[in-house]
Formats: structure tokens, C-alpha cells, sequence
């Protein structure tokens, strides 16, 4: 990733009444939910800024109803947000006309949601080649790229099979090929694995890790789910009312969550797997240490060592200096944050 952010949002609002935009400068961009509440107004999304580098994952999740999904489709501007600014490569997305808009669209972003939205009368190979047909590419170009994009799925073979006759995991296949068909920038993602199964979800999940390995998209994604969050993000936002509650990688948002609300989704996370050596350590100066781990080893990796020894451990980092120690008391700590007094 770069330092320069590929999408950046500044004070994003999207409100849901008769007169959004009044109501926000009446209460000089600062509304409280009594006004809302008086004024039969509904802050979907409420004041959001972030920023989203290139190659990143970063996911956005939330409950039922937080604004994730509104917040999504703000930034595509399938709803136009009430205020705010939106730079996509430095450029205001809110200043473009409707023509350059679909332009983006059909050049530059992929779309994924839940809901597959295959076309039934069309097969794999051509509800795949749709948007470079719409885009005005030749049967030639398009069939082409559609067989490319299918082989890249894993869907190869399957090219006259209708919608009807694939599995769901099948048939989210061939919507991310779609997506992909028109060689997307940014990709967003709603909620795309939500409708399959564990298992479907489980190898959709490592499907999409693989082909991001591999291209290297700038991606915005949406869940409620906090397991598949930290299996794929980079970063990890939490919405809560419309609002941005935290915004971090998940090591970070697991062992200093912002608050309850942030707490509460983190609380089943594997901890183990998730936070580092480095995170728990104690600044030491080394002496009499005779066994170390690393700074970026996860603690479920060394914990057996850590909780067996009688001594603390030593901690290095890249270079293999010792830049502190890990004792049992705070592996405890981090495995088990519900023991501490």
C-alpha cells in the first residue's frame, strides 16, 4: 500500500427525510438523535470520514441497520449522499456528471452484493460478458475475457451452464467474475457470502484471499460477520447508528476496543491466532534471557512455551535484538481477558 488513500471520505452524511440537506444546516452539521427523533429524520450515515489505500481490504461491519450498507452505496453514489466529499484518485466523485459517473462504473469499479442478480435467460458465459457487452466490446473481446475470468473462478467448463443449474457458492462465482470482467480498480463488496452456507462461505472466503493475492484491488467490503471481518481485512471499521465507532486492523481493534459496542463484537475473536507477540510485551533490556520469540510471532504460537517456562521470555525483533520480554501474566491477560480482576 501506498500513503495515498484511493478513496477518501470527509464528513459523509446520508439522511432519510423531506428536506435532509435543511435539516443537517439548520443544526450546523451537528443534529443530535433527539432531532432526528423530533423531526422524523433518519441519520443513516452520520458524519463518516476514512480512507481506503490502494490494495487494501478494508471491511466495514456492523448490526442490522448501523449504516453499512447505505455507507457503501453513498460512496458509489447508487444513493447520493446528503453532505460530505468523496475523492476517488484525488478527484471529487460528488462533481461528476451523470455520464462521467457511468463511465467510472463500467471502467474503473466492481460491484458485488448478496443477491447474485443473474440474469435466468443467460448462461455463465454470457451473464459474465454483460457489462463489457453494455461497456459496447466486440462478441469476440467480451467472450474472451468472460472465459478468462470464469477460468479465474475456477468455473472453467461450465460456460453453458444457466444460472438455475449452479450451486450458490457457483453462482457467486460467476457474479465476482462479472465484476472482474471489466478489469475493476476499487471493488466493493455487500455482504457477498452472507446468502451461502458455512461451508460455501468458508471457501468463498478463501477463494476471494487467493484472487486478491493475485490482483491486488483496492476493496471495500461489507459484513456483520467479525470472524470473516478478521479473516480478510487489512482494517476493520465498526458502524454503530451511522456512525464510525473505530477504525483499525484487527489486532488493534481486539486488544483496545473502542468501546462496549466494539467489545462485544470482538469478544469470540481467535485470539490466539490474531494478536502478536510484540503487542503484550514489556520494554526489557534482555538480561539473563535465554530463550526468545519474535516480536511478530502470534501468541497462540509461543503460548505453550510461554506458560511452561518459569522465566520470562525474551522478545526480538527483525534485527534478532531482544527489545523486551513476554511473561505468563500477560500471556494470560491476552488469552483470557475475561480473567483479569
Amino acid at each position: 500500500m501506498t500513503d495515498r488513500a484511493q478513496i477518501s471520505c470527509r464528513n459523509l452524511w446520508k439522511i432519510f427525510g423531506d428536506s435532509p440537506r435543511d435539516f443537517l444546516e439548520r443544526h450546523s452539521y451537528s443534529p443530535t438523535d433527539a432531532d432526528f427523533k423530533a423531526e422524523g429524520y433518519i441519520g443513516a450515515v452520520r458524519d463518516v470520514s476514512f480512507d481506503v489505500f490502494p490494495g487494501e481490504i478494508l471491511v466495514i461491519m456492523g448490526l442490522s441497520g448501523s449504516g453499512k450498507s447505505t455507507l457503501i452505496r453513498a460512496i458509489t453514489r447508487l444513493n447520493d449522499p446528503t453532505a460530505g466529499e468523496i475523492l476517488l484518485d484525488g478527484a471529487d466523485l460528488l462533481k461528476t456528471t451523470s455520464a462521467e459517473l457511468i463511465d467510472l462504473r463500467r471502467h474503473k469499479m466492481g460491484m458485488v452484493f448478496q443477491h447474485f442478480g443473474l440474469l435466468p435467460h443467460r448462461n455463465v458465459l454470457e451473464n459474465v460478458a454483460f457489462p463489457l457487452e453494455v461497456r459496447g466490446s466486440s462478441l469476440i473481446e467480451r467472450e474472451a475475457r468472460a472465459r478468462e475470468m470464469l477460468k479465474l473462478v475456477g468455473l472453467e467448463g461450465r460456460e453453458t451452464y444457466f444460472p438455475r443449474e449452479l450451486s450458490g457458492g457457483q453462482q457467486q462465482r460467476v457474479g465476482i467474475a462479472r465484476s472482474l470482467a471489466v478489469g475493476p480498480d476499487i471493488w466493493f463488496l455487500d455482504e457477498p457470502f452472507s446468502a451461502l452456507d458455512p461451508l460455501i462461505r468458508r471457501e468463498m472466503q478463501d477463494e476471494f484471499l487467493r484472487l486478491q493475492r493475485m490482483l491486488k484491488k483496492t476493496i471495500v467490503f461489507i459484513t456483520h460477520d467479525f470472524d470473516e471481518a478478521v479473516r480478510l481485512a487489512d482494517r476493520i471499521g465498526i458502524m454503530k447508528d451511522g456512525r464510525l465507532v473505530q477504525l483499525a486492523n484487527p489486532e488493534v481493534m481486539i486488544s483496545h476496543p473502542a468501546d462496549d459496542y466494539v467489545r462485544e463484537f470482538a469478544k469470540n475473536a481467535p485470539r490466539d491466532k490474531i494478536i502478536s507477540v510484540g503487542s503484550i510485551m514489556s520494554v526489557g533490556d534482555g538480561k539473563s534471557i535465554d530463550i526468545t520469540v519474535s516480536e511478530h510471532d502470534k501468541i497462540g504460537h509461543v503460548a505453550a512455551m510461554v506458560l511452561a517456562s518459569d522465566q520470562n521470555i525474551g522478545v526480538t525483533n527483525a534485527e534478532g535484538a531482544v527489545i523486551g520480554v513476554v511473561t505468563r501474566q500477560a500471556m494470560i491477560a491476552a488469552l483470557f481477558p475475561e480473567s483479569r480482576s
